[in-house]
C-alpha cells in the first residue's frame, strides 16, 4: 500500500501544471478603434494602447475622465489599460482601466478557441464582456 501511495505521489508531482493559454500579442478592441499590445510587465502581464485605428476628432485624446486630476492630461496613446494580470489556471486575472469612464475594474481574460480574447470587466459578479481579435 505504501508503494502504491509513493508511486501515485510521484505521478501527480510529475504531471504538468495546467495554466491559462497565453494572451500576449496585439489585439484589436471590439469597436475597432484601437490596438492593445499585451505582454510581460515585470512579474505580471499588462496591456497598453499601441495605436488608434479610428480617431474621433471631436473627442479629447487625453485621460480627461480619470478620477485623479493630475492624470487627466496624460495621452491615451501608450496608456496602460490592462495591469497586474496573472495566470489563474483557466484564465488571466487582473485589472482593466476604462478610459471612457475613468474607472478600473477587476478583469478576467481568456483566449478563445477561435484565437480571439474574451475580455471581461467585473464589479462583484456582474461582468461586461468584449471580444478582441488578433492583429496580424
Amino acid at each position: 500500500m505504501r508503494i502504491a501511495a509513493a508511486i501515485l505521489t510521484l505521478l501527480l508531482a510529475a504531471a504538468p501544471a495546467l495554466g491559462a493559454v497565453p494572451i500576449d500579442g496585439r489585439w484589436l478592441v471590439e469597436d475597432g478603434t484601437a490596438v492593445i499590445a499585451v505582454g510581460r510587465c515585470g512579474a505580471s502581464t499588462c496591456g497598453h494602447i499601441e495605436r488608434f485605428v479610428r480617431v474621433d476628432p471631436s473627442r479629447p485624446h487625453t485621460d480627461i475622465n480619470n478620477p485623479d486630476p493630475a492624470l487627466r492630461d496624460r495621452p491615451f496613446l501608450g496608456l496602460a489599460v490592462l495591469s497586474g494580470f496573472a495566470d489563474a489556471g483557466d484564465a488571466w486575472r487582473g485589472r482593466i482601466y476604462d478610459p471612457k469612464s475613468g474607472r478600473t475594474y477587476k478583469s478576467i481574460v481568456r483566449r478563445q478557441p477561435d484565437g480571439s480574447l474574451k475580455v471581461q470587466g467585473c464589479i462583484a459578479f456582474i461582468c461586461q464582456t468584449q471580444h478582441w481579435v488578433p492583429v496580424k
